[in-house]
């Protein structure tokens, strides 16, 4: 993370999903995506909630210190089981409440850039207290950008053959993140590249057999996070 600034990637992420789902209509925003259930519309509010979590934890400061990092965070949400079920489906009733998909689209493009906002003006030093933890201010802005560049390739499906991909800022912290949650001495297959990696690494795209045969033991670790 020192190299880049965090809310600089969050920014590229989150100006990312707009460059897919902005100009949708309605019904490109009922194509499905990599999410099991979920539409586009579904998805884009799911990130949303994200966006408008930040706008509360970033307005409200607390002291350290942390008791999680960017990447030690996701080892509690390691994905899948009737919690997620449970998310998944309150997110497509919610989706579903708005008269039009393209409701959510008006309120994302509201939201992402203020929490975009917040971040940049956040003390760097600080701390945010978010789903029971409290982080250091760059290393929640990195759990927001990781989790905003895996759902931008969830979007990358046949259905939206013109979706632009997730800007580079942004992937290379969801990368970090990753290589964070892998052992230390695990090698990447050499035929990855970086969206391989993140769509193998949160079980969107399974692993192949040689992929299997290259990680060895580390294969047991995947998916890394759903």
């Amino acid at each position: 993370m020192t190299a880049i600034r965090p809310h600089t990637a969050l920014a590229q992420a989150y100006d990312g999903i707009t460059a897919v789902v902005g100009d949708l209509d309605d019904a490109g925003l009922q194509q499905a995506t990599r999410c099991q259930g979920w539409l586009v519309a579904d998805l884009l509010l799911h990130v949303l909630g994200d966006a408008q979590r930040a706008l509360v934890a970033l307005a409200s400061p607390v002291d350290g210190p942390a008791d999680t990092d960017d990447v030690s965070y996701w080892r509690n949400f390691p994905g899948g089981g009737e919690e997620a079920s449970r998310h998944a489906w309150w997110v497509r009733r919610s989706a579903a409440a708005f008269d039009r998909p393209t409701g959510i689209v008006r309120l994302w493009r509201e939201t992402a850039p203020a929490a975009v906002r917040a971040a940049a003006s956040a003390n760097p030093d600080g701390y945010v207290t978010t789903q029971g933890h409290v982080l250091r201010v760059p290393d929640f802005l990195a759990t927001l950008t990781t989790e905003a560049v895996v759902h931008h390739l969830d979007l990358m499906t046949p259905a939206l053959p013109d979706a632009p991909p997730p800007g580079p800022l942004g992937v290379r912290v969801a990368v970090t993140t990753m290589d964070g949650l892998l052992s230390d001495d695990t090698v990447r297959p050499a035929a990855w590249d970086d969206h391989d990696f993140l769509l193998k690494a949160t079980g969107r795209v399974p692993l192949s057999d040689r992929d299997r045969l290259e990680l060895g033991e580390s294969a047991g670790w995947f998916p890394l996070l759903g």
